[in-house]
């Protein structure tokens, strides 16, 4: 039994010619290309329907830093704080003005680099930490992707 390439579903019985991509198609996917023949399989499978592959994997764990939401009141307080008026701050830090009136009013959201520029002149955190979680992606049948899972497919 051989696995559709598209879609993922158990019965690949053509190759199909899709976009210039030879594929082992169902006769669903095969409607998006035109079939080259049907697939002859000479070897059983290994596992039945009731042994699907069943990984058991860690979830993944990625630490991202991102600019807190208040970034513009924190800024924004922190300058009039210090009796700085928009034109002198951004003379002291060496960026334009309009840019320091675009942070502060949430316009303009600043890169990182920027932002740890900012704490360290202001004495403030912009900048924070955040764990997220990801689960990884299994296939409950053959363990592996298929090209469905990575592309939209146009209907006609």
């Amino acid at each position: 039994m051989s696995l559709c390439d598209m879609c993922g579903s158990k019965e690949a019985a053509f190759v199909a010619d899709i976009e210039g991509s030879l594929l082992n198609v169902c006769s669903v996917c095969g409607e998006y290309g035109t079939i080259k023949s049907r697939v002859i399989i000479e070897q059983p499978e290994s596992k039945t329907e009731d042994q699907a592959i069943n990984t058991t994997s860690e979830p993944e764990k990625e630490i991202m830093q991102i600019i807190t939401s208040n970034y513009s009141k924190l800024i924004r307080d922190k300058r009039e704080q210090l009796s700085l008026k928009q034109e002198d701050f951004a003379m002291k830090i060496n960026e334009k003005a309009s840019l320091i009136h675009k942070m502060e009013t949430g316009e303009f959201e600043p890169s990182m680099e920027l932002a740890r520029k900012l704490e360290k002149f202001l004495n403030i955190k912009l900048v924070e930490t955040h764990e997220e979680i990801r689960k990884p992606i299994v296939h409950e049948k053959s363990g592996s992707f298929t090209l469905g899972d990575f592309i939209k497919v146009k209907k006609k």
